[in-house]
């Protein structure tokens, strides 16, 4: 496994996951485990990459996005009833600061503009915006 490039390492909370080549993670991220990143990606401050995401080669992740990978169907309140889901984001992908992105498919060479909601997957060679995004 290879060790990511870590701006200030003593602010970072990273455990469990596996990095490409040359990944770059600023300060104040948290990336959980089962988390695949590849090569030559950034993750900018600030941003929360939960359980079970993939991240493809050479992606620019801004400040501030976050992850979701559970969904609760509102019938009940224990814990158990809470279930992971799995993000895929494909290569060339570039998601703007505060972007949060709900358990989808993102193809390659896509652009999330900041501030967007992603809850739907998302097509090779779009650009989506807005919440939710389209």
């Amino acid at each position: 496994m290879y060790e990511p490039n870590l701006s200030h390492p003593q602010l970072v909370n990273i455990y469990g996951c596996e990095f490409g080549k040359d990944v770059f993670v600023g300060p104040f991220v948290e990336i959980q485990k089962r988390t695949i990143i590849g090569d030559y990606t950034r993750i900018q401050s600030h941003s929360f990459i939960c359980e079970g995401v993939t991240i493809g080669y050479d992606c620019f992740i801004g400040h501030g996005v976050m992850f979701i990978n559970d969904t609760f169907d509102g019938k009940s309140h224990h814990s158990e009833d809470w279930i992971m889901k799995y993000t895929k984001v494909g290569n060339r992908v570039r998601i703007g600061s505060n972007a949060t992105i709900l358990p989808v498919n993102i193809g390659n060479d896509v652009v999330i503009g900041a501030g967007a909601v992603v809850t739907k997957d998302v097509l090779p060679g779009s650009i989506v915006k807005g919440n939710p995004a389209k």
